[in-house]
């Protein structure tokens, strides 16, 4: 196959998501979806469905990934000798892996993916849509639950915990080893209502799990946070999936017993702390006195952040509200361009 092909595939693997429910293959893949609660409760099928639409108008059309592929030499996608590249996916959102395994295959690569064990069967039927499509991957797609083996280079994703262990294992591969990072908002005071509800699903899609979900708000002296808080009741219902309450309610209690500072929308808790990553049900934040304080506050924390978002965009490297869910192609995790260290390995 050529770059051509590998674009016409997922171009017709992101149709088929978006329009075609009703051929056998993609009523099995919609059923999969739909189901993957039962495997793991965190992946429930508004949130399953949102990923996996969101990946298919975002990433998987012609234009998009024509584009993306025009920013790379040819070389890229036309390796001289291909790799076993392994990828060690994460299983905190649904689909999470996916960006890594498009990035694989479209270089021309072999993928050698291990799921996680929370995967809840997202990525093998995914995959099995796409050979529905182009079977010639057959030959360049294997996946395992088990131990990674024989592989050429990787690509890792994990824990600040398991990245030590990843470090030591594969380090005489050519390797991408990630760690955890958190994602920020910065209020100015000046926001709109529009743009508050853009945060809240900054914040509460996909309960909050991912790396690309706010945890932590930054906000100006003084600042009411009432008219914030009136923007999040869309995600209120959160409070009734029963792992989302156990740990809103568990907090809830540790903050009242002890007395520690918080605001209680009712379904999730507001804490001062100058942490990044607030647990389940809980936002952090912390004042600020102006703009400078903000910048440094991101020049300290850099190598821990993944999204930063305001609506004041001469933040460096800031985004808008309401975007962190709805990547591009482009916006790889922890800013190392995947396709660049995979065209690597054929130098």
């Amino acid at each position: 196959m050529d770059i051509k092909d590998r674009i016409l595939a997922f171009t017709q693997l992101g149709t088929k998501i978006l329009t075609d429910e009703q051929k056998p293959e993609t009523i099995e893949f919609w059923e999969a979806v739909n189901m993957a609660h039962q495997q793991n409760p965190w992946f429930t099928p508004a949130f399953c469905e949102y990923a996996i639409k969101s990946i298919a108008t975002h990433w998987l059309t012609e234009q998009s990934l024509n584009q993306w592929v025009a920013l790379y030499p040819k070389r890229a996608f036309n390796p001289k000798f291909e790799k076993r590249v392994g990828i060690v996916m994460a299983g905190n959102i649904p689909f999470v892996g996916f960006h890594d395994i498009l990035c694989v295959l479209m270089a021309g690569h072999k993928l050698v993916g291990k799921i996680s064990s929370k995967d809840a069967g997202l990525t093998q039927i995914l995959l099995k849509l796409l050979l529905s499509i182009e079977p010639r991957f057959k030959d360049y797609i294997t996946i395992t639950e088990e131990r990674l083996e024989n592989f050429d280079a990787v690509i890792a994703t994990g824990s600040n915990n398991t990245s030590r262990y990843f470090d030591y294992y594969f380090a005489k591969y050519p390797n991408i080893i990630r760690k955890n990072r958190q994602s920020i908002a910065i209020i100015t005071g000046n926001e709109t209502a529009e743009q508050f509800k853009g945060l809240a699903s900054d914040i509460f899609s996909y309960f909050g799990l991912g790396c690309r979900n706010v945890s932590k708000l930054l906000i100006p002296k003084d600042y009411d946070l009432t008219p914030l808080i009136d923007n999040f009741l869309e995600f209120k219902s959160l409070v009734n999936h029963h792992k989302y309450a156990n740990n809103y309610e568990y907090y809830r209690a540790i903050f009242l017993m002890n007395q520690i500072e918080h605001l209680d929308s009712g379904f999730a808790l507001l804490k001062p702390d100058e942490n990044l990553g607030s647990p389940v049900g809980v936002i952090y934040y912390q004042h600020y006195s102006d703009l400078n304080v903000v910048n440094e506050y991101i020049d300290r924390h850099n190598e821990q952040l993944q999204c930063i978002v305001s609506s004041n965009l001469s933040i460096p490297n800031s985004i808008g509200f309401g975007q962190t869910q709805n990547p591009l192609l482009t916006d790889y995790a922890d800013g190392i361009d995947t396709i660049n260290f995979l065209a690597s390995l054929n130098i």
